[in-house]
């Protein structure tokens, strides 16, 4: 007796990956948005994947977010980390995370960043410095972004 697989609600076999509208979840933000940082991984479908960045000032700010399986989380001490390169100043808040999902979305949303959905949180620098350089320089629509209300970023002035 031979099992065939059966289809879904998507249309693909159940034992096939369905790459053609994955969404990626890039989530970041600083100590000082936390509560909301964990409430927006609590709506998130089993099924997410993607990268959750949480910056702190130090090691002892680090714990455990309930995210789904394919979800990474990094921790980003601001104790451990430099300010600007050269400058021998100290990570200020929102740097770290900036830095990161920056860096992260450069490489992972360069084919098709319109497949994304995109939360940060915490102080304005870092927010304000992540939102440009995803809307300036990679093309991400400001609607894919969610950030504080009152940041006013994606806001036609």
């Amino acid at each position: 007796m031979t099992i065939q697989p059966r289809s879904d609600h998507s249309g693909h076999k159940v034992n096939e990956a369905n790459h053609k509208h994955r969404v990626q979840f890039l989530i970041g933000g600083d100590e000082s948005a936390l509560p909301e940082l964990e409430a927006v991984l609590s709506t998130l479908p089993l099924c997410a994947t993607g990268r959750v960045f949480v910056e702190v000032e130090s090691e002892d700010e680090i714990g455990l977010l309930d995210v789904p399986p394919r979800m990474t989380v990094t921790w980003l001490p601001r104790s451990r980390r430099s300010g600007a390169p050269g400058s021998g100043a100290s990570c200020a808040q929102g740097e770290a995370f900036s830095r990161a999902i920056r860096a992260w979305a450069a490489e992972m949303l360069c084919a098709d960043p319109e497949e994304a959905h995109i939360w940060l949180g915490g102080h304005y620098r870092g927010v304000a410095e992540a939102h440009d350089y995803l809307t300036t320089s990679l093309g991400v629509a400001a609607d894919v972004i969610q950030t504080p209300p009152a940041y006013r970023l994606g806001v036609s002035r």
